[in-house]
């Protein structure tokens, strides 16, 4: 897919010229904007996830998105990589070319009420000329994603219904579900690390809730796995869909998923080695990416380090020893942040704390590698922060983040 740019010179340098505008009132316009969507199409909330909008995680992503859009509007094919990723979850979340005209218009209304009089109607113009450009490369992309799902051998369109076929609790916090189609037709394969969307109907809340949870398993197998933390409301809003999974979801039930998707998967047909980097339960989609690295290239070196609390919220702990041990070119490796006094008994992890640079070179990680990593945001900065000082190329650094996407760049290596 190639962005076509239909702009004039001049379209593109108004925009252009918007850019600082947008990097202080980015996330202002943002906000007006949701309020905006919402109060006048209600309907929509059923597709977005209401607690990145509370915390204001997704104003800013739609801030950055929309900046990277005005930076590089004179390139729109540099921008094509984010434009897949955001597409996928636009697939994954049912976003249809019909919401896009609804979203033009309350953006550009939101720039106007935030910006005020420096929003002239040539700036809105300019805007209004560059969305419906970049909305065509969207839709267009996004086309080719729904095709490719449907017609797959094994997919669907839209939602589709799966019978829980069995639960199992990993650990402390965080339950499997095994997932087979309702139908009894097939099912159809994904790229280890891809994710589904699961969408909740529950009965005391007013809208549906969608949200993506990561495969972690190989894929092939009879059925999908999803691994879900139950977020209790200690250290963030309580997780309305996870505690749903948790609580009231039980073998025999059904759920409504979409068709995998997801740009954040292993590449198999590099020979390089593969490094996987796990905080909490940021590991789903590297177990399924490891355990298909040892399944399909067993000669590759392959390293997986995974960094959790301890032992009673780390998940997989078995399914990834017993895969290791199988194979001697893999290497597998815990640190514990707060190990309890079983983990410091039985000595079960490798390191206490977390996982630092000194710690990656006594370990001899090979800086020649893939480099698959997920966590929590603080982590996720951290191995950014080592990757980068190690000098390991863009096209090696993989990742994605749980929810909206955010900045790696920041000074924060606490995590």
């Amino acid at each position: 897919m190639t962005a076509k740019n239909k702009l004039s010179e001049e379209t593109i340098a108004i925009i252009k010229s918007t850019v600082p505008v947008l990097a202080e009132h980015g996330e202002a316009i943002t906000k007006q904007f949701y309020h905006l969507l919402f109060t006048n199409h209600p309907e929509l909330l059923h597709m977005f996830n209401h607690v990145n909008q509370s915390e204001g995680k997704q104003q800013r992503a739609l801030a950055q998105s929309i900046y990277a859009a005005a930076a590089h509007i004179d390139k729109l094919d540099e921008i094509l990589p984010v434009v897949k990723q955001i597409a996928h979850k636009h697939r994954s979340l049912q976003v249809k070319a019909e919401h896009y005209p609804i979203v033009g218009k309350y953006l550009l209304i939101a720039m106007k009420d935030v910006l005020q009089e420096a929003a002239t109607d040539e700036i809105l113009d300019a805007w209004g000329e560059a969305y419906s450009v970049i909305a065509d490369v969207f839709i267009a992309v996004e086309k080719e994603m729904y095709e490719e799902a449907e017609n797959q051998a094994g997919g669907w369109e839209g939602f589709r219904s799966f019978l829980v076929i069995d639960k199992v609790k990993e650990s402390e916090v965080i339950t499997s579900f095994y997932l087979q189609p309702a139908d009894g037709e097939r099912l159809a394969s994904y790229r280890p690390g891809q994710y589904v969307s699961v969408k909740a109907i529950i009965e005391e809340e007013e809208y549906n809730h969608i949200r993506q949870y990561s495969l972690s398993e190989v894929p092939g197998r009879h059925y999908y796995r999803i691994s879900v933390k139950r977020e209790d409301g200690r250290e963030t809003p309580a997780g309305i869909v996870s505690n749903y999974l948790h609580h009231s979801i039980e073998p025999g039930d059904k759920v409504e998923l979409t068709a995998p998707a997801g740009d954040f998967f292993f590449d198999k047909a590099s020979s390089r080695p593969a490094v996987f980097l796990s905080g909490g339960v940021g590991q789903t989609p590297l177990v399924s990416m490891f355990k298909t690295a040892a399944e399909d290239s067993p000669t590759k070196d392959i390293t997986y380090i995974h960094a959790a609390l301890n032992s009673s919220v780390h998940a997989f702990d078995q399914e990834i020893r017993d895969t290791a041990d199988r194979n001697e070119k893999i290497s597998y490796y815990l640190c514990y942040e707060l190990p309890n006094e079983s983990d410091k008994q039985k000595k079960v992890y490798d390191k206490e704390g977390f996982i630092d640079e000194e710690w990656l070179n006594s370990l001899a990680v090979s800086r020649d590698a893939e480099f698959y990593f997920c966590g929590p945001l603080p982590f996720m900065k951290a191995m950014y922060s080592i990757l980068k000082e190690w000098g390991v190329p863009e096209e090696r650094t993989h990742f994605e983040f749980f929810g909206p996407s955010d900045n790696l760049e920041r000074e924060d290596n606490k995590h």
